[in-house]
């Protein structure tokens, strides 16, 4: 399901939602074939002039989205019409230069790992406050002492600095591989049948020029259909959102009435219970986090491209993956706001741990929180 200004703001999404909706799409696609004449242009491969009449056109051209979307049905992907609109609004001979020795998907591909690297930035900065925030924490109750749960009962004292700790440490994880995925993503271009043929002799010299202009990875050979970096995406994601959903469920559990131990800075009413503090943050970072581990599956069931084009799987991926982006973007956003004005409450877990165990700190929780935050 993807986001929309409904549901978008609570769980998350919402400023993901303007790095993927549709004007995000059409600005990089043409931005691919901007960057492709240009990069054709600088190997000879079409006149200089015209690749410049082509940027211009780019930048004046009005999409009616409806209309890309309904002409993209015959063709199956909206490059085509696309294509079209711009050849026409360059005119002349200039309209040869557009989309030369492309494939639509060299431009889909390139399209949606640009879309990726601008929404990963979003999604990244919220996992790093996440983190930060974390940390805070970990160093302002590094001695704080709490009941340690295991099995969900009670089991040894811990300290929450070193709960907290662990929230971290996740996060911390999790967001570097995303960025290590996200930097590594190239740009997408071979042509009809991956030869890179129309453009002989220059094919993987423009290749590694239109990288350069898009700030995307060389792509070494094309992936058509080969979707290894996708599926990395896929579980980098995921795993990102796995690290959203760990401290979101605990503080959700901490929060308990019968617990008490933490609370959020705005925690949300009940429409029937005027009692009731329910921690709303961490309640939506984990809703968004649980819709990952199925488009997860879905992305790594479609990586069976058949032959040097797919015929399905590829078109599978543009919603799913966009959605995961939202679904993973979102729970970062809303732990963000949990973790960034979470009340902790020394006395309920002083309460609580002397039920069975000893009001002290544990040996070595503090040099564990130390060690943390030192790696950081």
């Amino acid at each position: 399901m993807t986001s929309t200004t409904l549901f978008g703001p609570l769980f998350g999404a919402d400023r993901v939602d303007r790095t993927l909706d549709d004007a995000a799409w059409i600005r990089a696609l043409l931005d691919v074939e901007v960057a492709l004449s240009r990069a054709a242009a600088e190997h000879g491969a079409v006149p200089l002039a015209h690749a410049e009449v082509i940027a211009e056109a780019a930048g004046d051209l009005k999409i009616d989205v409806d209309e890309l979307g309904a002409a993209a049905v015959e063709g199956g992907n909206p490059v085509i019409p696309l294509v079209r609109l711009l050849r026409s609004a360059a005119g002349g001979d200039a309209a040869k230069a557009v989309h030369p020795g492309a494939t639509s998907q060299d431009v889909m591909d390139s399209a949606l790992v640009l879309l990726v690297r601008r929404a990963s930035e979003v999604v990244l900065e919220d996992l790093r406050a996440a983190a930060d925030a974390a940390a805070r924490l970990a160093a302002a109750h590094r001695d704080t002492p709490m009941i340690a749960r295991t099995l969900g009962q009670q089991a040894l004292p811990s300290t929450f600095g070193l709960v907290a700790a662990g929230w971290c440490a996740g996060l911390d994880r999790g967001r570097a591989r995303l960025r290590a995925v996200v930097d590594g993503l190239p740009v997408q271009f071979g042509g009809a049948a991956g030869t890179l043929a129309a453009l002989h002799p220059h094919g993987p010299a423009v290749a590694d020029s239109l990288a350069d202009a898009l700030g995307l990875a060389r792509q070494g050979v094309p992936w058509h259909t080969e979707r290894t970096r996708v599926g990395e995406l896929a579980g980098a994601l995921g795993v990102a959102a796995g690290a959203c959903a760990k401290p979101a469920t605990d503080v959700v559990l901490l929060a308990g009435t019968e617990l008490g131990e933490v609370s959020e800075a705005a925690p949300g009413d009940s429409s029937s219970m005027p009692h009731k503090r329910n921690p709303i943050a961490a309640v939506t970072a984990r809703a968004s986090a649980r819709r990952a581990p199925g488009l997860v599956a879905t992305l790594l069931a479609e990586m069976d491209h058949e032959h040097q084009r797919a015929a399905g799987p590829w078109h599978a991926e543009w919603q799913t993956l966009t959605d995961l982006l939202r679904a993973t973007g979102g729970a970062a956003s809303r732990l963000r706001v949990c973790l960034e004005g979470l009340v902790v409450h020394p006395d309920a877990m002083a309460r609580n741990l002397a039920l069975t165990s000893p009001a002290e700190a544990p040996h070595h929780a503090g040099e564990l929180v130390d060690r943390v935050l030192g790696a950081r």
